[in-house]
């Protein structure tokens, strides 16, 4: 028996959705609970956000990338290869790798995807990479299942292929276009905006939020006192200055709870709250409330392992998957070096270093290497691998003792003859 429905309700893949399109952009950027509109260009006036941004694409951007060429188990760079110029030094003329870096990061975090344009020659080759900015940027499907990116540019639409469109997803429900992290906190964004805004009325007013002036008897223009108080005693420069009243009149100062003037008690969780949105530990943003020199050394490395690896291995598999060609893929692939970012203090180092030399696992030149030091010549031992000789394997163990023994045996046997 043939049902006819069947084939309609299951499809091959589902179509990508497009946060920044139609009525999906009204529910996650625009009014918060706090009154506040929160969009990726109002969350970066907040401190908080903006500096955790430039956190994460500054640390990204600095790092070495590389391309490498594989050899067996072992690997080397690959600077013959075009693509290493284009992401280790310069991928477009007008910008250079750390910008172009640090440009796709920040519509990472902020827009949840980050796009370039791939420029390619006849034989599919990489002449270069330019950014495209992710709200102008809709994603589709063909009827053939075959995706496709169109990009508003001056009233323009531009059909770009999957082949022409570099795309890094950030976080998603459908793996293909992510989710903007600040339309998903847009709450807790939204209340800091509005923290904000309440700190500078509050303070614009020297922290007194209203005066009451007293007098006798009857005012006959009792606006033209308002505004000549305010133009003199109004705002935190006026504070201290005396006041001169007119005859009979008084001040009273009405007061407020002291849990409205704690404030800052709020921005200060907030600040705690925006950082656990990007990962970002709070002594990178300059709150060191809770930050001790035994525990900060341990933050940083968690950071590294925890917020920037992931980031790492996203764009590393972006890269490698859609630059290089499918004959490529087996034999180059891109990657960043994070060492210098899991590096302790001087000390550490030191006694590492001295492990690794002692064991044999290290040369001289190996360390100068690592702290940026020129080599020693091979002649004086720079490329020499040492071993401690202490260290013995162990089926090695007695093997003196043993044979002292046997030549102690020997020479028994030759005088007895």
């Amino acid at each position: 028996m043939r049902i006819p429905i069947l084939p309609k309700l299951f499809k091959s893949r589902a179509s990508p959705k497009n946060t920044f399109w139609q009525n999906a952009y009204a529910f996650f950027f625009g009014p918060t609970p706090s009154g506040k509109t929160v969009n990726e260009r109002t969350a970066m006036t907040t401190s908080a956000v903006y500096a955790c941004v430039r956190v994460l694409s500054e640390t990204i951007a600095s790092l070495p990338l590389h391309v490498y060429r594989r050899i067996g188990q072992s690997k080397e760079k690959a600077m013959d290869h075009e693509l290493y110029y284009l992401l280790h030094d310069e991928p477009n003329p007008e910008m250079t790798s750390f910008v172009f870096r640090e440009t796709l990061m920040g519509h990472l975090l902020l827009w949840g995807n980050a796009y370039a344009q791939i420029i390619r020659n006849g034989r599919g080759q990489v002449l270069g990479l330019y950014p495209l900015l992710p709200d102008r940027m809709e994603v589709g499907r063909t009827e053939k299942g075959e995706l496709y990116y169109r990009y508003l540019k001056d009233g323009r639409e531009y059909l770009l292929r999957k082949e022409e469109v570099l795309h890094v997803p950030g976080l998603s429900f459908d793996g293909l276009v992510g989710y903007s992290p600040i339309a998903m906190a847009k709450n807790t964004i939204g209340m800091a905006l509005a923290t904000e805004e309440y700190g500078s009325k509050f303070f614009a007013n020297d922290a007194r939020p209203s005066v009451v002036l007293e007098h006798p008897g009857i005012l006959k223009d009792p606006e033209k006192i308002r505004e000549s108080w305010n133009k003199i005693y109004r705002g935190s420069e006026s504070a201290h200055k005396v006041a001169v009243l007119e005859e009979g009149m008084s001040v009273k100062t009405l007061s407020i709870p002291p849990e409205q003037a704690q404030f800052l008690e709020t921005r200060k969780f907030q600040i705690e709250e925006i950082c656990r949105i990007f990962r970002v530990p709070p002594h990178l943003v300059a709150n060191l409330e809770r930050a001790t020199f035994s525990n900060i050394e341990h933050q940083s490395i968690s950071f590294v392992v925890h917020t920037i690896r992931p980031w790492l291995v996203r764009l590393e598999q972006a890269f490698n998957n859609a630059l290089f060609s499918k004959a490529e893929k087996g034999e180059f692939f891109a990657s960043f070096v994070v060492d210098g970012l899991l590096r302790g203090d001087y000390e550490s180092r030191m006694k590492g270093y001295a492990i690794g030399i002692q064991n044999g696992f290290m040369s001289p030149n190996d360390v100068r290497s690592l702290e940026n030091m020129n080599p020693i010549p091979e002649a004086e031992g720079g490329d020499t691998y040492m071993v401690n000789g202490n260290m013995l394997k162990l089926k090695d163990v007695g093997a003196y003792i043993k044979e002292k023994a046997g030549g102690e045996e020997d020479k028994k046997i030759l005088e007895l003859d």
